[in-house]
């Protein structure tokens, strides 16, 4: 098991001054393995956020370069970086934040044949991807191996968030029985505020840090959908 080192304490300073955090709280954020699932624009700030927050480790997959295109949201590259790998600068850029953060590197897509044996190595599962066949995936897997799953999703101005798996709550395909027909959609095909996945991607990162916590009210059984455009905010409850 991880301890906190001399830094840690100077580090996480907020955190410790938190009664529903504290010393024991960090504890189990610097002993978390956490599995990101795509390094884009949700993926971004999701990233950052967890590495700030001093998860130990982190595993992240994405077998993306990195395009002019992609700048316009996901904070974690620069117009230098064009062409590069995202996991290799994301791993990178990560430690550099919090140098103890171990990072597990994984340049490829996720798919039916390395999905099981990649959940069980982590134990809280984060969608950040752009494709319905790969979110009923990761819904699937994640809800056969019980790993809780912090779900996101963008488009146009509207958000949606919730978890699953989440102490005997509902699983992904409660809220979302069905794959669309074309099973995906292409980013450079439609609409997206850059600032949306930003917001998105930090609240799932919340959810994330409250479910190995402990800390708050977690969005199982609950969709949380908001428009950023009329700043609407709207709570669904789902049971299983």
């Amino acid at each position: 098991m991880k301890k906190l080192n001399k830094e840690d304490y100077s580090r996480f300073t907020r955190h410790l001054s938190l009664a529903k955090i504290g010393e024991e709280g960090q504890l189990k954020l610097k002993n978390a393995r956490v599995l990101v699932i795509g390094a884009g624009g949700l993926g971004s700030p999701l990233l950052i956020y967890l590495a700030a927050a001093g998860i130990g480790t982190i595993g992240i997959v994405d077998d993306d370069h990195v395009s002019v295109s992609n700048l316009q949201r996901q904070i974690l590259y620069t117009s230098a970086e064009l062409g590069l790998k995202k996991v290799e600068l994301a791993a990178k850029k990560l430690n550099a934040l919090y140098p103890e953060i171990e990072i597990d590197s994984y340049n490829f897509r996720l798919n039916k044949a390395n999905a099981e044996e990649l959940f069980s190595a982590y134990d809280v599962i984060a969608d950040c991807t752009d494709n319905y066949q790969t979110r009923a995936l990761i819904g699937k897997m994640s809800a056969k191996l019980n790993k809780p799953l912090a779900f996101a999703s963008v488009l146009n101005y509207e958000a949606q968030l919730s978890v699953f798996n989440y102490e005997d709550g509902p699983v992904y395909s409660d809220l979302f029985p069905a794959v669309p027909k074309d099973g995906t959609y292409l980013e450079n095909e439609i609409g997206l505020i850059g600032v949306l996945p930003g917001v998105a991607g930090t609240l799932q990162a919340n959810e994330i840090i409250k479910i190995i916590t402990g800390y708050g009210e977690v969005l199982s059984g609950k969709l949380l959908v908001f428009n950023i455009q009329h700043n609407r905010f709207n709570l669904i409850r789902f049971s299983k």
